[in-house]
């Protein structure tokens, strides 16, 4: 009797805690949270596969039998049209789930809405994961391995610095993207854990392809690592720590040269005398076993610019561009295949303090992928031109509230241009792009045509 009376008043007080904690029967929880995501994604395919999961907008949940997860759901279909449902998914104590409600709202979001038009040239866009075992994600990269397979990276975790930030990779095999796996931590020898940042693949030539990141608490005192894969991604070999000052590419790929040399954008932070942010270049001409740290002219008053990529505009001469915190993009060039640079200038282009890339095409002409604006991180753009100099407007990624940042781009043998950038800091997304159906403005006075 006594144990009976003792259970009853533990599950009063358990009910009565319970009760405090969800008004309404039902707790706000982040749209994050892994198993509101598990249940998103079971609520979807249970209700008509075709449809595709965007994003999960908003979530609750509430105790019972197991967990009810109250969901607000933004979904596409095979033709784009987006739309968004009210969900409400139990998860059973044996760990089942069932779908108990759904319901059709009239429309979606105003700033989940996609583009009204197709814009020329895209032929695709996808997310690389609906679900993955981190909350957060940024920073991505991709390369195409020598025998054609796909390979994207970036770094996810909690979130940004924290250290249980780690290096993460997926595969387009047949068509679709592998789960993402983790490539690297910043476990150390005495067991202490740092965060892992910005990985940046490259597939040279000839030999393995490269992983470079990042390791450490902070920008200012990170130092670079390197893993390489002789399988397409498949498995790598053990980490190695890069020689001192030699980051590695800060954030965008390297560019092999004609005669083989590597040439790295890199940039160091936390630098005094200002400018506190200070780029340099990489140089190694034994495919990457050995290399040379060349500095860039930059006066106390210079921009502070991080994060260069890299332009070929034909023989020995290249140019660099990225990012700054003086609200515009900076450019240097070199007339010597990278051995020496000129000072750092300002251009036209907008710069919201925010990761760019950019890639010179077979034909030429040279691609940038930016947020083109002096604040936030919305709008994507992707801009062309035919000097490096003088740019016109070509797509808008993204248009809607929100962080869409950090791109990588590349041109694949087959002609066409594959871009990965951070959605939300939630998602990988991947858009395949044909650069001969691609429809030009010019940027005048750096204003984006309406």
């Amino acid at each position: 009797m006594k144990t009976l009376l003792t259970l009853t008043l533990l599950t009063m007080s358990l009910f009565s805690t319970l009760a405090a904690q969800l008004v309404g029967g039902y707790r706000a929880i982040p749209a994050t949270d892994a198993e509101a995501l598990a249940a998103a994604k079971f609520a979807v395919t249970t209700h008509d596969p075709k449809l595709i999961l965007v994003s999960l907008e908003r979530a609750a949940e509430q105790v019972v039998a197991g967990m009810n997860y109250r969901l607000t759901l933004h979904i596409t279909d095979a033709t784009n049209t987006a739309r968004t449902a009210e969900a409400v998914v139990w998860r059973m104590l044996n760990g089942r789930h069932e779908l108990t409600s759904w319901n059709w709202t009239k429309a979606a979001p105003a700033h989940s809405q996609p583009q009204p038009q197709p814009q020329a040239g895209v032929l695709k866009t996808e997310f690389i994961y609906d679900i993955a075992p981190f909350p957060s994600c940024h920073a991505t990269t991709l390369a195409e391995t020598t025998d054609r397979t796909l390979v994207a990276a970036w770094f996810g975790g909690t979130a940004e610095g924290r250290s249980d930030v780690g290096i993460w990779s997926a595969r387009l095999v047949a068509g679709k993207w592998t789960a993402p796996v983790e490539l690297a931590t910043g476990v150390q020898a005495d067991g202490k854990r740092h965060p892992c940042w910005n990985p940046v693949l490259f597939q040279p030539r000839d030999g393995a392809l490269l992983l470079f990141y990042k390791v450490g608490p902070s920008p200012s005192t990170w130092w670079g690592m390197l893993r390489t894969s002789t399988d397409a991604g498949q498995t790598w070999s053990d980490a190695t720590r890069l020689l001192d000052k030699i980051l590695g590419p800060v954030k965008n790929k390297p560019v092999q040269l004609a005669d083989g040399t590597l040439l790295s954008g890199s940039s160091a932070e936390g630098l005094h005398p200002p400018p506190s942010w200070q780029i340099h270049f990489e140089r190694s001409t034994d495919n990457g076993k050995t290399w040379q740290f060349i500095t860039v002219p930059q006066p106390t008053n210079s921009p502070s610019a991080i994060q260069p990529s890299i332009l070929q505009l034909g023989g020995d001469q290249l140019m660099a561009l990225g990012r700054t915190r003086s609200s515009k993009l900076f450019a240097t060039t070199s007339a010597d295949s990278g051995r020496t640079w000129t000072p750092t200038t300002l251009l036209d282009l907008p710069n919201p303090n925010s990761g760019t890339d950019a890639v010179t095409l077979k034909d030429g002409r040279h691609l940038l992928i930016y947020n083109h604006t002096a604040r936030g991180r919305s709008p994507l753009n992707l801009a062309i031109s035919p000097d490096g100099r003088t740019w016109n407007a070509a797509l808008v990624l993204e248009n809607t509230p929100g962080e869409y940042s950090y791109p990588a781009i590349i041109q694949t043998r087959d002609g066409l241009l594959h871009t990965t950038y951070t959605w939300k800091r939630q998602k990988v997304k991947h858009v395949v792009i044909d650069p001969a159906k691609l429809e030009t403005r010019p940027i005048a006075n750096g204003e984006w045509p309406k």
